[in-house]
């Protein structure tokens, strides 16, 4: 058996370089030698979470998503835009600043690529359970100050992935994932991250 192609890249040029992403393009070579141009969405990674209280309801924001024009029903979440910042630090913080809650036990749900045609973005989705009520933070005057926190069964929630009401990829997953597992954790909070981005970061870190 021959080895399978590894695609490698002739070069690369950056597009551009933004706050939040960057833009590149990738000339690749193909498996019959031809070289394509592959243009690239580096994303800093990011987390969200599945917060599941004592009554199996799960946690939901309504947020405005400016990209399409509406307010989505999605799963607290933020980005890794603090350099080397352990997901399993983020995943807390964020819980407290978008829904007010803490939680006491932890584990990896389920980890996305929503993009891979074009982009290297990663979420992963941790599952949190024994959530304590602990406020929001003054948000400011942005779009974070306008969400809004609901606590949906998780039959409600599965019954709105189906019917196209939530459609944010990493909500999506992790509602499914929840029902999937049946109550039972998820993997370790430490679980390898095979996808976690790195090219965003190290422009920053260089």
């Amino acid at each position: 058996m021959t080895d399978r192609h590894v695609f490698p890249v002739e070069s690369s040029s950056d597009v551009y370089t933004g706050r939040v992403m960057a833009l590149r393009t990738d000339r690749v070579v193909m498996p019959g030698g031809r070289v394509a141009t592959r243009e690239i969405m580096e994303h800093p990674g990011a987390v969200a979470v599945a917060a599941v209280d004592d009554e199996d309801r799960i946690v939901l924001i309504l947020q405005y998503r400016h990209a399409v024009g509406r307010r989505l029903w999605e799963l607290p979440a933020g980005l890794l835009d603090i350099a080397g910042e352990d997901p399993a630090l983020t995943a807390p913080r964020e819980l407290a600043e978008e829904a007010g809650l803490s939680a006491r036990d932890w584990s990896v749900l389920v980890d996305t690529t929503p993009s891979p045609g074009f982009s290297d973005e990663a979420v992963r989705v941790y599952l949190a359970r024994g959530l304590t009520d602990v406020g929001r933070p003054d948000m400011g005057d942005d779009e974070e100050s306008d969400i809004q926190v609901r606590r949906f069964p998780l039959a409600e929630a599965l019954a709105m992935v189906l019917d196209g009401t939530i459609v944010n990829a990493a909500t999506v997953a992790g509602v499914l994932a929840v029902q999937a597992l049946g109550g039972r954790a998820g993997r370790p909070v430490d679980a390898p991250w095979l996808d976690r981005p790195t090219r965003f970061a190290a422009r920053a870190d260089g």
